[in-house]
């Protein structure tokens, strides 16, 4: 009998255990609340990408109390459950927002190296200070550490928009080639930067990385590279390198009109004018009927009729005539002023035509020929 009560008392403790780590557990267990959204945005400059992620809260009736509150704090604040420093507005809710660039950019003029960063700001009533740091990890600000801020900057917000912002939101706008706006809107206020990128710069180190690699060893890709140096005038003495390997028949490489005009193009920036024309010659009598004429058409855009006249003929004679080259004939008159060729070459154009849009095309410049004016 004392043996089975011993051997009782065993198993009710065994039970008691079990069912105290089945409360802990669910004391511990966290479901999801649905009070403030998960959200990311992200764009892309050139090969820059900028992503932003951030939990949104709601304004939820508390217009007006927002901005200056223990809401949203001027400057900074002690937010206590165990945080002792003075902290920044985390910038949106629950966990650090974090922003990523994946080049070097600048904010505001000053520079941002590519990385992670968790995003805060410290609000006042007409400036807001930016504060990017490298903590991304964090529950918001309450563990703040200033000493591992990388940047501060100072913007301004506008107040009073019109249209209220339940959800805090990041949007972008203003994109150009080198710069975007990004802003923070909540409430009525929206908190605007702009981030600004050197696209040169960070294009070509990302084309020069990728020659390093085995595309290094791709014609096309070679090709490109150069072209693009070429085109931005930039990094011309390893563009020529780039387009010469490009040509290299131990890599499968052959000549082409695409291979000798970016080579052309790079001789012609680096001022060796001999050189250049003749590696045009060499592009010229590889060139497509499709290619001479783009380059005609080119020159022409560059103010270069006499020159482009030229193509148009090598054309016109190396393809005896066919389509497009009457076209270009037409254009290579017009551009040296001799209407009447040129409109003797759009009636020959206009009979190979074989698509109502080209055709369209001829006969509104046959008619405007006939009237004595130039073609635009």
């Amino acid at each position: 009998m004392k043996q089975s009560s011993i051997h009782f008392r065993v198993v009710l403790s065994m039970f008691l255990l079990f069912l105290g780590a089945l409360v802990l557990n669910a004391q511990s267990l966290q479901l999801p609340q649905g009070q403030n959204f998960s959200c990311t945005a992200s764009r892309k400059i050139g090969i820059t990408d900028i992503h932003v992620k951030w939990n949104a809260p709601g304004v939820k009736g508390r217009e007006g109390k927002i901005w200056g509150t223990d809401i949203v704090y001027y400057g900074y604040s002690v937010l206590g459950f165990g945080s002792e420093v003075k902290s920044p507005w985390r910038a949106g809710a629950d966990e650090s927002t974090v922003i990523s660039f994946s080049t070097d950019v600048s904010i505001n003029g000053k520079p941002l190296a590519a990385g992670n960063y968790g995003f805060f700001i410290a609000v006042y009533p007409d400036s807001c200070v930016l504060i990017f740091n490298k903590n991304v990890d964090g529950w918001g600000s309450y563990f703040y550490r200033e000493n591992l801020d990388v940047l501060k900057v100072t913007t301004r917000q506008q107040k009073n928009q019109p249209a209220l912002q339940e959800r805090l939101a990041y949007n972008f706008y203003n994109q150009t080639d080198n710069t975007v706006d990004i802003t923070l809107e909540w409430e009525r206020w929206k908190i605007p930067f702009t981030v600004a990128i050197d696209t040169k710069t960070t294009t070509l180190n990302y084309i020069q990385n990728q020659m390093s690699s085995g595309i290094g060893f791709d014609p096309p890709s070679l090709e490109r590279a150069a072209e693009w140096c070429a085109d931005n005038n930039v990094n011309l003495d390893q563009a020529l390198q780039w387009v010469n390997t490009a040509m290299d028949p131990n890599l499968g490489g052959v000549i082409s009109f695409k291979s000798y005009s970016t080579k052309s193009k790079l001789l012609a920036k680096q001022g060796k004018t001999k050189e250049a024309d003749e590696a045009m010659t060499i592009a010229i009598e590889n060139g497509t009927a499709v290619e001479l004429h783009g380059y005609g058409r080119q020159l022409l855009s560059d103010k270069k009729p006499k020159e482009a006249m030229v193509v148009f003929e090598k054309n016109h004679q190396k393809q005896q005539g066919k389509w497009p080259t009457n076209v270009g004939m037409m254009r290579g008159y017009n551009g040296i002023g001799d209407l009447k060729n040129a409109l003797k070459y759009a009636k020959l154009a206009l009979i190979q035509a074989t698509d109502e849009v080209n055709k369209n095309n001829l006969k509104k410049s046959i008619e405007r020929l006939e009237q004595g004016k130039s073609l635009e």
